[in-house]
């Protein structure tokens, strides 16, 4: 009799891409969705006045395509009971495109996977981790 596969067995190892071509028409809806209208985000002017020079799309804009990774690979279970943990390295800036994905580290456990958001040169704008957060309902699974 063959052993059954392991839930981490079953799981990707690299989540499935999410992309998002940043605008001022998906900042502004962004903006409306979340009723965050920081000036940073929506006031070209007041923008260009602060360190950042310009606008930059909300954080969890961005960190959303995150959960949209995760939701593609393991779908509405698997996202469950999730520790995300992430750090913000760099804005996205307008005319960015952004991607998501993340790798499954081998060794870890409970499974974990690297995490991050990228724009179109490479360069890492979230970095993290995704962590089924032990016990119960919810566990980590495949799509």
């Amino acid at each position: 009799m063959q052993p059954q596969p392991t839930q981490r067995n079953r799981l990707p190892s690299e989540l499935a891409p999410a992309a998002l071509d940043v605008n001022s028409t998906v900042i502004a809806h962004y903006a409306r969705l979340t009723d965050d209208f920081n000036p940073i985000h929506v006031d070209p002017d007041f923008a260009a006045t602060t360190p950042m020079g310009g606008i930059i799309a909300h954080g969890m804009l961005s960190m959303s395509l995150i959960w949209q990774a995760l939701a593609r690979s393991l779908g509405q279970a698997g996202r469950e009971r999730i520790e995300l943990k992430v750090r913000f390295t760099r804005p996205v800036r307008l005319g960015d495109t952004v991607t998501a994905g993340g790798r499954l580290l081998p060794d870890a456990s409970p499974a974990c996977y690297e995490v991050w958001v990228q724009n179109q040169a490479g360069d890492p704008v979230i970095v993290g981790t995704a962590q089924r957060i032990p016990g119960g309902a919810g566990e980590m699974a495949a799509k």
